[in-house]
């Protein structure tokens, strides 16, 4: 088998072109001989378009995966959104956490994609973490161990391979890992008595790989190298905590690794760490490339590939043979609805009205996604809108890659000062600890993401309220 293997490059849609304009990469990638791609965006349609011509131009199964951590619908439109895992354990239902793997599995089953990017195991332990927030099931350990085997539980029952991560976690980090190496001074014991419980459950639960972070934890390697390339931390998962699946890298083209030499440099040391997969680096090929030649010198570096060649294998067959055992609920909304129902404030709302935005995400990497879910919901549920009624401020503050910061921003802590003496409520899309951040002595709706998901049930609750 080819060592193109181990390497899984990313395709994006885009408005414009589709997945036209990544003919090039798919052509090269099957060409070198690549194990899988992992896919960002489309229709549904369009992607289930794509994966069926990526499985027909390559002759041979592939793993396509995408990262999924609120539903299918997260990437894929036209899809099934649900809320996310913060929103999901605040409703303390384990049924509900499986229901949300069943859900998202099936929907990226219809659609070619076998691998989910999911469950996140880290933990929310650091108030000013700016990447991971609302994407954990929480600060406990026990509670998002138990959270995380349901949500594996469901996927598996639902067809399709699962991928815990960023090992060993990123709930301490105050820094992102897109930008630049986050370090974490957590002890060793510390470090195994809290942050390792969820992986230690999702391995029990049969995940079938881990993703890496590239995080630095001097405490289980003193070099200082992040988890990607560290073979200490590596070591630890397979040893330690009894792994035996895929490990696959987070995203290369992520600039924490940027001063560990070039891409091609990295992707070699990686492999050597005890990585199976390579997963979205800056240049497939030229990756291909280099691991082909290393592994045809050097016999030690042929054996950490043919390991993991035969763990990818492994899953080659696994996802050829598992099978849905129980079909998917209908929808999510009702679920929605009644994450934002708990705990609405009692407050009689006056029509028309009058919606002012406040969105702390427009910084970051990618563009964020619409904040015009909220009047579209409403414009269609008959609401009137406009001035002379109750004016509701939504205020929107999710963690984004490159963004920076796990709370409101300086202009958005303007904003909601200026709101204070005219606001009747506000719906926070938004973590929850993020209430300490509001103008004290109004009305907090909780929506937790922006995801038309859960814009849409912020408007019914709306509409509901109106006397």
């Amino acid at each position: 088998m080819t060592v193109g293997r181990l390497v899984i490059p990313a395709l994006r849609w885009r408005a414009d072109t589709g997945f036209r304009h990544e003919e090039g990469v798919v052509d090269a990638a099957l060409r070198s001989g690549a194990g899988g791609f992992i896919v960002f965006g489309g229709p549904a349609a369009e992607v289930a378009t794509l994966t069926a011509r990526l499985r027909a131009a390559a002759g041979r199964p592939l793993l396509i995966g995408a990262d999924l951590e609120r539903g299918a619908g997260q990437q894929f439109e036209g899809l099934r959104e649900v809320p996310p895992p913060a929103a999901l354990s605040s409703l303390g239902d384990l049924d509900v956490v499986r229901e949300a793997g069943l859900v998202t599995g099936a929907d990226a089953r219809a659609v070619g994609v076998n691998w989910l990017y999911g469950p996140v195991a880290d933990l929310d332990l650091e108030p000013k973490n700016p990447i991971v927030q609302t994407r954990s099931f929480g600060p406990d350990p026990a509670r998002v161990a138990a959270a995380v085997g349901a949500w594996i539980d469901g996927a598996r029952a639902a067809g399709v391979l699962t991928c815990a991560k960023h090992f060993p976690g990123h709930g301490r980090t105050v820094r992102d890992s897109h930008d630049q190496l986050p370090i974490v001074a957590a002890s060793r014991a510390e470090l195994e008595a809290n942050d390792l419980i969820p992986f230690r459950a999702a391995i029990r639960a049969g995940v079938d790989a881990v993703m890496t972070c590239h995080v630095a934890f001097p405490a289980l390697d003193p070099a200082g190298l992040p988890a990607t390339l560290s073979a200490p931390i590596l070591g630890m998962l397979r040893e330690a905590l009894g792994f035996r699946g895929l490990v696959v890298s987070d995203a290369l083209i992520m600039d924490a690794l940027r001063d560990r030499g070039t891409v091609v440099d990295v992707s070699l040391a990686v492999v050597a760490a005890g990585v199976d997969l390579l997963l979205y680096p800056p240049d497939p090929e030229a990756t291909i490339a280099a691991l082909t030649l290393r592994a045809g010198r050097d016999p030690t570096f042929r054996r950490c590939v043919d390991a993991a060649l035969d763990k990818y294998q492994a899953a080659l067959a696994t996802a050829a043979e598992i099978r849905p055992t129980e079909a998917a609920p209908a929808g999510t909304a009702a679920l929605a609805d009644r994450i934002v129902g708990q705990g609405a404030p009692p407050t009689k709302l006056r029509a028309p009205i009058d919606l002012e935005i406040v969105d702390d995400d427009l910084d970051g990497a990618f563009p964020a996604s619409s904040s015009d879910g909220v009047r579209t919901a409403l414009t269609e549920l008959g609401v009137p809108l406009g001035g002379g009624g109750s004016r509701i401020v939504l205020a929107f503050a999710e963690p984004r890659a490159s963004k920076g910061r796990g709370g409101f921003g300086p202009r958005g802590r303007e904003q909601l000062a200026a709101a204070r003496d005219r606001a009747a409520v506000i719906v926070l899309f938004a973590h929850r600890r993020l209430t300490t951040e509001l103008p004290s002595g109004i009305p907090v709706l909780l929506a937790w993401h922006r995801q038309p998901l859960m814009q849409a049930a912020a408007a019914r609750w709306i509409a509901g309220a109106i006397r």
